[in-house]
């Protein structure tokens, strides 16, 4: 009985992809466990990360676990590399390097592509 509670616990941690709601300087928005603001990416499709190499260096994926499963809104989806990744309605979800604490929220219209996930 023992094990099968600590099994149904790790499942459950597994598709808890830890994504949490904030207040920022811009209203609302979903962070990582670390309270750190996530941002989709206007030229990504639903299911799909275009930001690779050195974009990825500066917006690093939202990496899900070996195992993760859906989670209301959130899904891995599958990197070209063969990594997960956290989604949000099919969106991937990204962090943003330069930002330096929690609730900092600079990713947020660089470029005119890149948004705060809402």
């Amino acid at each position: 009985m023992v094990a099968a509670a600590l099994c149904l616990a790790a499942t459950a941690a597994l598709a808890d992809p830890g994504i949490v709601r904030v207040r920022s300087p811009n209203g609302e928005v979903y962070a990582d466990a670390r309270g750190m603001t996530l941002y989709v990416f206007d030229k990504d499709s639903p299911g799909k990360s275009t930001c690779e190499g050195s974009c990825a260096a500066n917006w690093p994926p939202l990496v899900a676990p070996a195992g993760s499963a859906a989670a209301g809104p959130f899904a891995p989806i599958q990197r070209s590399d063969g990594t997960m990744q956290w989604a949000m309605n099919g969106r991937p979800l990204y962090l943003w390097a330069k930002d330096a604490k929690p609730g900092d929220v600079t990713g947020d219209g660089v470029g005119g592509v890149w948004h705060a996930a809402r």
